[in-house]
C-alpha cells in the first residue's frame, strides 16, 4: 500500500465518525435526531434537485462537493446549535476556533494537494453567508438553511419551538437564502408566516 493510499484511507475512516455527530434538528416525523452525515448527503442531493434555483455563476459540481465536506469538521468540533451562535458572539467565536483546529487536523490527514483542495471547499462554504462569498458558496449555504427550515416546519416547529425562537431570529437565520437561492425566498416567507400562525415561532 502506498503512503498516499494510507493517508486517504485514514481520512475515510475518520469520515465514518460523522455518522455519530447528532444535530439539534430531527429527521422527518421527529422520531430521532439527524446526524451530520445524513445532513450532508441530504444537502448534496438537494443541490442536484434544486439546481435551477442557484444564482448565476454557480458551479453545481463544486457546490455538491462543498456540501459533502462542509460539516466534516464536526467530527472534532461537534455540532453547535445555530441559534446559540447567532445570539452569542462568544459562542460563535468559540465555534470558529474549534472548527479551524478540526479542519487543520482532518484535512491534514490527506496527501497534498488533495487535503488543501478539500479544505479550500470548506473555507469557501464558510464564506457563503458573507458579502464576499462566491455564488457557489451562497447557494450551498442557502440549501443548508433551507433544509433546517423545512425540517422544523415539518416537525411541529422542531427546534424553533423547543428553543423559543422568534420570527425575527428565524428571518435572520434564513437571510442567506435571499441571495443564495432568490427564487426560494417566497417559500421562506410563506413557511415562516405559517409557522408563526401555528405557534411554532414566537412574535418578536
Amino acid at each position: 500500500m502506498t503512503d498516499r493510499l494510507e493517508a486517504q484511507l485514514a481520512f475515510v475512516r475518520e469520515l465514518d465518525r460523522l455518522k455519530l455527530v447528532l444535530r439539534r434538528t430531527s429527521v422527518g416525523g421527529g422520531s430521532r435526531r439527524e446526524n451530520s452525515a445524513e445532513h450532508s448527503w441530504h444537502l448534496a442531493t438537494m443541490a442536484v434537485v434544486l439546481a435551477e434555483h442557484a444564482p448565476p455563476g454557480t458551479d453545481l459540481e463544486r457546490a455538491i462537493r462543498m456540501l459533502l465536506v462542509h460539516d466534516v469538521v464536526e467530527i472534532d468540533a461537534d455540532d453547535t446549535f445555530a441559534f446559540a451562535a447567532l445570539a452569542d458572539p462568544a459562542v460563535a467565536q468559540a465555534q470558529v476556533e474549534r472548527e479551524r483546529r478540526a479542519a487543520d487536523r482532518l484535512f491534514g490527514l490527506l496527501p497534498d494537494p488533495q487535503g488543501a483542495e478539500l479544505r479550500a471547499l470548506w473555507v469557501e462554504f464558510e464564506s457563503g453567508a458573507t458579502e464576499g462569498g462566491t455564488p457557489t458558496a451562497r447557494f450551498a449555504v442557502a440549501l443548508d438553511r433551507l433544509q433546517a427550515m423545512l425540517q422544523n416546519a415539518g416537525n411541529a416547529g422542531g427546534t424553533w419551538r423547543e428553543a423559543g425562537i422568534t420570527v425575527a431570529q428565524a428571518y435572520r437565520r434564513m437571510a442567506p437564502i435571499r441571495e443564495g437561492a432568490p427564487g426560494l425566498w417566497p417559500l421562506v416567507e410563506r413557511t415562516i408566516s405559517d409557522a408563526t400562525t401555528a405557534g411554532f415561532l414566537r412574535h418578536g
